[in-house]
């Protein structure tokens, strides 16, 4: 169920920053419905892989290797909260656009 951009803008505000769980070489068999999931390969830090934050339930894979197109960064703060770059678009389904700066959520208008 995909919900109003203005319920996910207030749960967000209001629940904790998203935190990143570290895994080496495979996913866990669930992925953490808010949690974002660091999956290394060799210590080489490989993908960023979360559940959609609208709700709908999919699976989002973001590349984090050199040699992937389009691929994303990762930046970690002191406090452990991860930002990506660029934002996330999905072009199908729910078509979510959203950035992850330090933790949150921050929706893209459409």
């Amino acid at each position: 169920m995909r919900w109003p951009l203005w319920i996910l803008k207030f749960s967000d505000a209001i629940l904790p920053s998203r935190s990143l769980l570290v895994y080496d070489n495979e996913l866990p068999k669930k992925l953490p419905r808010r949690n974002l999931v660091l999956l290394r390969d060799g210590g080489e830090n490989w993908s960023i892989n979360m559940k959609c934050p609208c709700g709908c339930g999919q699976t989002i894979e973001l590349p984090l290797i050199q040699e992937a197109k389009p691929r994303w960064s990762l930046k970690i703060d002191d406090g452990g909260l991860p930002t990506l770059s660029p934002s996330v678009w999905l072009r199908e389904e729910c078509r979510a656009h959203f950035f992850v700066k330090r933790g949150r959520i921050f929706w893209v208008k459409s």
